[in-house]
């Protein structure tokens, strides 16, 4: 899922730069920040501030750079109320907010945040602020609780933001708000084709590494013929980690037993699998038996904006899998009938270059790369595409090529405002601007507008967003469907232990019973 790298639109900011690692430890956290201020995603700059330090400083510098982005707008709501004139300079203000944070949130000494703010105010050439900055820092430090009651009162977004999460979640509006400003788990998804999650939770403990057990149950109601339609359940299993930890820390990882996911986005795979054998099962149940043809059968499967790839990848491991969820084990009604198997062709595309080969070192670690994939021998033909989703249509190269349904499903992980994960990535509330939403809400219609012809008649459709914005999830799926009389809404049913029941779909906060990260799901099929 590609999450949009909008400049915060701020005229007092200087042009971006290189960014520059040297200078003491708080003087680089102030160059990273002034870095994500200028448009720079944290995941760019995260690595080179952390791979510029110490070992003995680089657990200090995440949690001081973290904390600072978590509780930003609250702390420069705090900020203005200190100053007795407003504060321009966004070089001052930034140094004056990462001295709060080590007063309010990290418990640094006084004398050592003041003392060494007052520095690093000096290191990055702004000597002229140091009287405000340790006057300002000096106050918080005579009643530290007072003020952190202040900055914990009310939320850390943008204004813009607040207001919409009031619209949308109003009975959820404190509990999100103040949610989006803490620190999510780490959760792991296990390898169903290498071994069980409780295996690898015992690995776990035999690593000293803390873990419990998440299971998901999804329900919804899929077509088993023109006329009617059944309830189908499954289970998803995934571990949460009681303390982050590094991967070179977990058991077997470098050989592709584990990922890290986060728990409500190891849902996808698991829904639009089961909707393909629900597919595959009535078609072949509505064939001749006697046709030694109708037990096999060719899928074309299609995963959009698939980068980073851990939706692919847990995808191929459950039709990989010698279990009831592999595709190629999906049996008939009768037990007098043959199994069905089927030839399984994987397209997955993203539109940048360097997200497609993180698409591949993914899968190379995981053992799902086409040449695994051949080695096993289990028919699985997978083909990895840079394209726009907007524009892209199957077999473009040919010269007949023409939007013609190809796919039996589909996996859309659209681009998004990613407001869902900002737990995760907290320069989302500095990057993200009012008016990305509707700019992003219309890209994603422009995908699914050309997709959706891809797809086959009886096919399915799984839209999944890392937002939390109704006009980027239920309200585009509301839409779609008025513009597209052969979509139809497969309904969750009340045996879904995870989210929010929607008009269509439904919606997970950050701040459910499985601490997962905000994700909207929508099956859609189309009808014959």
């Amino acid at each position: 899922m590609r999450q949009n790298s909008t400049a915060p639109r701020n005229n007092k900011l200087k042009p971006s730069s290189n960014l520059i690692m040297n200078g003491s430890v708080r003087v680089r956290v102030i160059r990273t920040l002034l870095a994500i201020q200028n448009g720079q995603s944290l995941s760019s700059v995260l690595d080179p501030l952390l791979n510029s330090l110490h070992d003995g400083d680089k657990g200090f510098a995440h949690a001081l750079l973290l904390t600072t982005l978590r509780q930003w707008h609250a702390l420069a709501r705090l900020l203005d109320t200190l100053a007795d004139n407003p504060i321009d300079e966004v070089e001052v203000r930034t140094t004056i907010q990462v001295g709060l944070v080590q007063l309010l949130y990290l418990e640094v000494a006084d004398h050592a945040a003041i003392h060494e703010t007052v520095e690093a105010a000096k290191e990055i050439e702004f000597a002229h602020s140091t009287g405000l900055v340790n006057a300002i820092l000096r106050k918080v430090a005579k009643n530290p609780s007072k003020f952190r009651k202040k900055c914990d009162k009310k939320h850390s977004l943008p204004n813009w933001l607040a207001y919409q999460l009031k619209q949308d979640w109003s009975e959820q509006y404190d509990e999100l708000t103040q949610g989006l400003r803490q620190p999510a788990p780490m959760f792991l998804r296990v390898n169903s084709a290498v071994t069980s999650v409780e295996e690898y939770q015992h690995a776990l403990d035999g690593a000293e590494i803390d873990a419990d057990i998440v299971e998901l149950t999804t329900g919804f109601k899929v077509a088993n013929s023109s006329e009617s339609a059944a309830a189908t359940t499954l289970s998803t299993k995934g571990l949460r980690l009681h303390q982050s930890t590094a991967v070179n820390a977990l058991p077997d990882f470098a050989l592709g037993t584990a990922s890290v996911q986060d728990m409500h986005a190891q849902l996808a795979a698991p829904i639009i699998n089961q909707a393909l054998m629900a597919k595959l099962i009535a078609e072949s149940a509505n064939t001749n038996s006697d046709n030694d043809e109708s037990n096999n059968n060719e899928l074309h499967i299609l995963d959009a904006c698939a980068a980073p790839g851990g939706k692919l990848a847990h995808w191929l491991e459950l039709i990989s899998a010698n279990d009831e969820s592999s595709l190629f084990h999906v049996k008939q009604d009768s037990a007098e009938t043959s199994p069905v198997t089927a030839d399984i062709k994987v397209t997955a595309i993203d539109n940048e270059a360097p997200r497609i080969e993180r698409i591949r070192e993914n899968l190379q670690r995981l053992n799902l790369s086409q040449h695994d994939l051949q080695q096993a021998d289990n028919s699985i033909a997978l083909n990895i595409v840079c394209a726009d989703a907007t524009r892209w249509q199957h077999g473009k190269n040919k010269k007949a090529a023409t939007n013609e349904p190809v796919f039996d499903a589909i996996l859309l992980d659209s681009p998004c405002t990613a407001t869902g994960v900002i737990r995760r990535h907290p320069d989302i509330s500095i990057l993200r601007t009012e008016e990305d939403i509707e700019q992003t809400a219309l890209l994603q219609a422009d995908i699914l507008h050309n997709l959706w012809p891809q797809l086959k008649a009886g096919g399915y459709l799984l839209y999944v967003t890392c937002s939390i914005l109704k006009q980027e999830n239920v309200e585009q799926m509301q839409d779609f469907i008025t513009h597209h009389n052969d979509a139809v809404a497969i309904e969750f049913t009340e045996e879904c232990s995870w989210g929010i029941e929607q008009a269509i779909g439904r919606q997970c906060l950050p701040i459910d019973s499985a601490s997962g990260d905000g994700f909207y799901y929508a099956l859609l099929r189309k009808e014959e």
